[in-house]
């Protein structure tokens, strides 16, 4: 049996072992499994000239061990970006729902509308979805600022227009309001234009991918434990 042909093996014992290991394998454990006199150093050299720059992983010092790991440039290509889309609170959809079908509207209106105080974090979430936008200020002391939903509103939930939203009707033969007249009460007197300043903020916001269901389907289903606060 020839010099190589003996190094060879002990190269592939110690690139199983360290194959195997889910984590770097020091370089003593790795001598217990070949003779003592036999040097390290070649036996690395054969397995890295075998896992050259073809390959897809590469043997690398990590420490004072070894580990196969995967190569840089092959690793940019893996990673992937993943949008995680989480299901709106209850408190939020209520929020959604008045200024849709109320607005403009001011935060104090959506309050009185809600019987409860409005969290900051409610409306922040729904800004950070580009789902609504201030409408301008009200003519009224104190000039209170009112909100509106925006054209990513209409992109997401599958609207050509904001008269396109369905009616109480609907929403009842849909069987949307089957925890109550809860939409009904927000859909009775909306608030008129007449004193509401239009001066408009723009409208370059984020793109939405559209819905696949009708707009409050998936929000009726959302479970809260919060009955008396936003979430």
């Amino acid at each position: 049996m020839t010099e190589k042909t003996v190094l060879m093996g002990y190269a592939a014992t110690v690139e199983a072992i360290i194959f195997a290991s889910d984590k770097p394998v020091r370089e003593r454990e790795l001598r217990h499994h070949i003779p003592d006199e036999q040097d390290m150093v070649p036996i690395i050299e054969v397995i890295q000239q075998r896992f050259d720059a073809s390959c897809g992983i590469e043997l690398r010092q990590v420490g004072d061990g070894w580990a196969f790991r995967t190569r840089v440039e092959v690793a940019e290509q893996l990673n992937q970006h993943k949008q995680v889309e989480r299901p709106l609170s209850r408190a939020a959809l209520e929020v959604l729902a008045i200024i849709a079908y109320h607005q403009p509207i001011t935060r104090a209106e959506i309050e009185e509308i809600r019987g409860i105080s409005l969290s900051k974090g409610t409306m922040d979430i729904l800004l950070e979805l580009t789902w609504i936008k201030p409408r301008g200020r009200r003519r009224t002391p104190g000039r209170p600022l009112t909100w509106g939903t925006s054209p990513a509103f209409l992109d997401h939930f599958g609207l050509d227009d904001i008269t396109d939203l369905p009616g109480l009707d609907e929403l009842k033969s849909a069987g949307l309001l089957r925890k109550g007249q809860m939409l009904g009460a927000l859909m009775d007197t909306p608030p008129t234009n007449q004193d509401y300043d239009a001066d408009e903020q723009g409208d370059d916001l984020l793109d939405e991918k559209p819905m696949e269901e009708a707009m409050f389907e998936a929000g009726l289903s959302v479970n809260s434990d919060e009955e008396g606060a936003d979430a």
